[in-house]
């Protein structure tokens, strides 16, 4: 069985690693109109929402935040809402 420690120790690194490619992505996509301005409103909510998550340890709620935004950037181009 693993340990929880290693469990959660897995999904700090997993969850740094998905924030830190969120907010990549982030700083090079542009809204091509309001709606795609709206969902960048969403996203950067998404990734304040999972630092904030991650100063207070919540883990879980950080690694969801961190693949919100994610899959909102990815939508987001694939409605062409976003370049």
């Amino acid at each position: 069985m693993i340990k929880e420690s290693k469990i959660m120790e897995e999904l700090g690194r997993e969850t740094k690693k998905q924030l830190a490619r969120a907010e990549k992505k982030r700083k090079s996509i542009k809204a091509k109109n309001k709606k795609g301005e709206d969902m960048l409103k969403n996203i950067d909510a998404y990734i304040a929402d999972c630092k904030h998550f991650l100063k207070e340890k919540k883990l879980i709620e950080t690694f969801e935040a961190a693949v919100w935004a994610w899959a909102w950037l990815e939508i987001g181009e694939e409605l062409k809402l976003l370049r």
